[in-house]
């Protein structure tokens, strides 16, 4: 039942891949008119009405499951795989600089092309989005800025819904909160200074103890970060899925004609709407219950470089939070409260594996130093 399960849920994170291409896109984001709809439930219920539509998404489907079936019976990349798993592992001290490049490269990018998080929502608080992207790059006051960005987006969304588009930036701050800005950073430096009471930094220094303070007592929430980081990419994916797509088809109708995307793949563009849909609502699912985590964050890149090379014309500024984040669930893999814990995180063994290898064999050539 456990490699069942497992099994599973790489089909649905392989699965991401068959329809959803660059028809994925914050398809408002590149179109201004919807196309004709009539219903939104007989369009749907037309689409996979068609024996065609049926066939090909059922080919695909299983086609995912031979493949995985096959890889489970062969394994050729097994020590591939835990040599993946033991980089991520080490790069886990820079998650920090990661979460906030992810998030403050868009931020200084709202702040200069004027918008709300979103480029759907105009913004005239262009040097207050530039002042917070920066002081994140820079690392100066981490924690205090992504509460303030938190708090903004909190009180955005609660007066525009379209800010649900970007979710992944709650993830984004929260694990800033809770992580802090880790090094190179200016808090670092600072901090150093602040510690030393004979510099006389340390001794004027108005803020060191109540960060430290402070730091002390969200650390035990540090395990929480990657729960974080995939809710909150989960919930963006089945918003886009079920929201922008399933629930509003002309805008995404409009996408596909305006690229001309059925000379890409010649399906119906009913078929890429409905496709690209459910191809993502299956990714939210799958990183909500965080089964199969890190190959599901790498297929989700893939997705997101189609999408960057597919639409010229898309704003790039506001997919990098979603690049960040998937690339830092890469290196935290699903964290607590998922199935990859529940069942046992095999990337986690292997990596294990692969740093107890290393560790003997750096011991085996120091005894052998030693002898000659």
């Amino acid at each position: 039942m456990k490699r069942l399960t497992r099994r599973v849920g790489l089909v649905l994170a392989l699965a991401i891949t068959a329809f959803a291409g660059t028809a994925s896109a914050h398809v408002r984001y590149v179109v201004d008119e919807p196309a004709d709809v009539a219903s939104i439930v007989s369009f749907v219920a037309t689409t996979l009405a068609v024996p065609l539509h049926a066939a090909i998404l059922g080919g695909s489907a299983l086609a995912a499951v031979a493949s995985v079936l096959a890889y489970e019976r062969v394994r050729p990349f097994e020590r591939d795989r835990a040599l993946f798993a033991a980089a991520m592992t080490d790069y886990r001290d820079l998650l920090p600089w990661l979460l906030r490049l992810a998030i403050g490269i868009p931020l200084v990018g709202a702040g200069f092309s004027g918008y709300y998080f979103t480029p759907l929502v105009a913004s005239d608080a262009r040097l207050l989005f530039i002042g917070l992207g920066f002081l994140l790059l820079f690392g100066l006051a981490t924690r205090f800025v992504a509460a303030v960005g938190l708090v903004l987006y909190a009180y955005g969304l609660g007066v525009e819904p379209a800010l649900a588009l970007q979710f992944e930036y709650v993830g984004g701050f929260l694990a800033l909160v809770a992580v802090g800005s880790g090094r190179p950073s200016a808090d670092d430096v600072l901090g150093r200074l602040a510690a030393d009471d004979e510099s006389t930094y340390g001794r004027i220094d108005p803020v060191h103890g109540l960060a430290v303070r402070f730091r002390e007592r969200v650390a035990p929430a540090t395990p929480l970060v990657p729960v974080a980081i995939r809710l909150s990419l989960a919930v963006t994916f089945v918003y886009l899925g079920l929201v922008e797509k399933l629930l509003n088809p002309g805008y995404a109708l409009a996408v596909v004609a305006k690229y001309d995307l059925t000379a890409v793949v010649p399906v119906a563009p009913e078929l890429w709407v409905v496709g690209a849909a459910l191809a993502e609502i299956a990714v939210g699912v799958v990183l909500a219950v965080g089964l199969y985590t890190r190959a599901t964050a790498a297929l989700s890149l893939g997705l997101f470089t189609l999408t960057l090379f597919g639409l010229p014309d898309d704003p790039v500024l506001a997919h990098l939070s979603l690049f960040g984040l998937a690339s830092a669930l890469m290196i935290t893999g699903a964290g607590p409260y998922s199935l990859d814990a529940v069942f046992g995180d095999d990337d986690a063994d292997a990596a294990a594996t692969v740093s107890a290898d290393a560790a003997a064999s750096c011991d085996e050539r120091t005894a052998d130093d030693s002898a000659a």
